[in-house]
């Protein structure tokens, strides 16, 4: 039985993996995809739980990601996941509705523990 569906959006390779490899044992299903665009169309072919998406992409950036999430899916959570963390972008990602912020490089507990406080928070 999974625990939820989590959409990983990250153009770094090696993220996509660990994100998969860290939340498919504890329960989660997780689909990959390396940039916006082609994250928004998984979506519209099969909504997810949760989405974790990168700020810094190509063709578009996490905050344009979350805002079209949060437009078109208002009830799906995101996690915001960036290398490039400056007070700025926390505040307007959490304005915009992103449910948490995580700092790269992070590790796998640090994942977990956001992720699983989400799915709390939307069981509620």
């Amino acid at each position: 039985m999974s625990k939820g569906k989590i959409l990983v959006i990250d153009d770094e390779d090696i993220v996509r993996m660990s994100c998969s490899r860290t939340l498919i044992p504890e329960g989660y299903e997780v689909r990959l995809s390396r940039n916006g665009l082609d994250g928004l169309r998984m979506l519209r072919e099969e909504k997810a739980d949760l989405v974790l998406t990168d700020l810094k992409m190509p063709e578009m950036d996490g905050i344009e990601v979350l805002g079209k999430i949060k437009e078109e899916w208002p009830d799906i959570e995101v996690i915001v996941i960036t290398g490039y963390q400056t007070v700025e972008t926390a505040v307007k990602s959490i304005k915009l509705g992103a449910y948490d912020y995580i700092e790269k490089p992070f590790t796998p507990d640090a994942l977990i523990a956001a992720v699983d406080k989400a799915f709390t928070h939307m069981k509620k």
